[in-house]
């Protein structure tokens, strides 16, 4: 086994002994699984496999993702962060000098967070509507990127909307769309 640092900071590339590749981050918080992934030890570090299954962010950066603009110290408004699955790779990669703003709509979701969030200080959770950005003014700063992974027909006006308000000049937008959200009549 050997691990590699990837083409994008923050980000490696697990070579298994048998030559298979997986894309995986260091854990930040060495110890913990957020959601069942495996974790490998390797020379004095852990790092967490990112499962492109569970993750849109990471099935991009394997299927040719051109431009990642999350890296160490990044600030990241993240719109529909559910249980965290990915908002933990994306912590393990900005780091403690990073945060994520992570908005989500269902309190029974964002209730999954909290354990994640307990260790992870770099998230913070917030219970809101994407759709209504000003209502999550007080909480959220200026940041460097926008990742919204929401299941609404209205995806790209909610980013838009949210960059208006968030996002510094210079900064990032990235949308996660589900092919079924789109309405196609």
């Amino acid at each position: 086994m050997n691990v590699k640092k990837y083409k994008f900071p923050g980000v490696y590339i697990v070579i298994e002994d048998d030559g298979s590749e997986r894309i995986a981050t260091k854990n930040l918080v060495p110890g913990q699984k957020v959601y069942g992934e495996r974790v490998i030890k390797w020379e004095g570090e852990e790092y967490r496999i990112w499962n492109p299954n569970r993750s849109k962010l990471a099935a991009a950066i394997l299927n040719g993702l051109k431009n990642f603009p999350i890296k160490p110290g990044t600030n990241v408004l993240y719109l529909g962060i559910a249980s965290g699955t990915t908002a933990s790779h994306v912590s393990d990669i900005i780091g403690w000098e990073g945060k994520i703003f992570g908005i989500e709509f269902s309190p029974r979701v964002l209730r999954e967070l909290v354990p994640l969030v307990e260790e992870r200080r770099n998230i913070v959770p917030i219970l809101g509507d994407a759709t209504k950005p000003e209502e999550y003014r007080a909480l959220v700063t200026k940041v460097d990127v926008i990742f919204e992974d929401v299941a609404q027909p209205t995806q790209a006006k909610i980013l838009i909307d949210n960059a208006k308000v968030y996002l510094k000049s210079g900064g990032y937008g990235m949308i996660a769309i589900k092919s079924r959200s789109i309405d196609v009549t």
